[in-house]
């Protein structure tokens, strides 16, 4: 696929971006890491995600859409700016998640197929060009930028975990890297909770998590009666210290943080 045209204004947001997210050290002494990852979702139990997270002291990274919300906004509006400024200044890392939520169906010749599960056009199928999928990352960035004063890290999260070859290579050609999940980092709080119970999910986790694990969760799931956040959050940073693991963000990843250090070079 050729390479994406950047307009000036994104090339300047990928720009600060990159630099922006190489300020924070590695932790010391963090030999068995694992990286707690969060989707935006309705925020219902996001100041309680955040509370878990100051008080056991762990930084985790997120990725942001701009979704409806419990609070009838949505993710990235004014009522939650404040709440995503406080977080940014406890050194968490921040990625896209794109702005309207778009679930990649399909490669086409001219982009790709999509469907929108946020926004005006939720529910749509949408055939998004190389160009509007970059515009559809950048969007995110630059609303974090206008909240919280700080830069967003130029990696993203495809909503679903939905790719194809194609669609990473346009997303890295104007300057993000995708960040799935480990199978194991799979934390199910996107189950149905009759069949998934909260101790159930817990249980797994705690059994087959290991090292180097990229954990996804979410600030919020519509669909699951008996939230997995934070009732299964705690308990289960909890177990995976005693088990001798320690929480790191996806800065301090070997793959990630060699991405932002080549983007960096590119810049100067």
């Amino acid at each position: 696929m050729p390479r994406a045209n950047k307009p000036a204004s994104i090339k300047r947001t990928v720009a600060c971006l990159a630099v922006a997210a190489l300020c924070s050290p590695v932790h010391a002494g963090c030999d068995r890491p694992v990286y707690l990852t969060f989707d935006t979702g309705h925020m219902g139990v996001a100041p309680l995600v955040a509370e878990v997270l100051q008080r056991q002291q762990v930084q985790a990274t997120f990725f942001l859409a701009n979704e409806r919300t419990v609070t009838e906004g949505t993710t990235l509006d004014d009522h939650w700016a404040p709440w995503w400024k406080t977080l940014a200044q406890g050194g968490h890392v921040f990625g896209s998640h794109t702005w309207d939520h778009l679930v990649w169906l399909a490669d086409e010749p001219n982009g790709f197929k999509m469907k929108a599960t946020a926004g005006a056009q939720s529910g749509q199928i949408l055939h998004v060009t190389p160009q509007a999928y970059c515009d559809e990352l950048a969007r995110p960035a630059q609303r974090f930028q206008a909240m919280t004063g700080q830069a967003m890290a130029p990696i993203f999260r495809a909503p679903a975990g939905k790719t194809s070859p194609a669609l990473l290579q346009a997303a890295q050609a104007c300057g993000w890297h995708h960040v799935p999940w480990t199978p194991a980092g799979f934390l199910g709080d996107e189950l149905d909770s009759d069949r998934y119970p909260n101790r159930q999910l817990l249980g797994r986790a705690l059994q087959n998590i290991r090292a180097g694990d990229i954990l996804l969760a979410h600030l919020g799931i519509w669909s699951r009666q008996d939230p997995w956040a934070p009732a299964v959050l705690e308990p289960l940073i909890a177990g995976l210290k005693a088990k001798g693991y320690c929480f790191a963000t996806l800065r301090e990843h070997p793959e990630y943080r060699a991405w932002l250090q080549a983007a960096s070079a590119r810049l100067h």
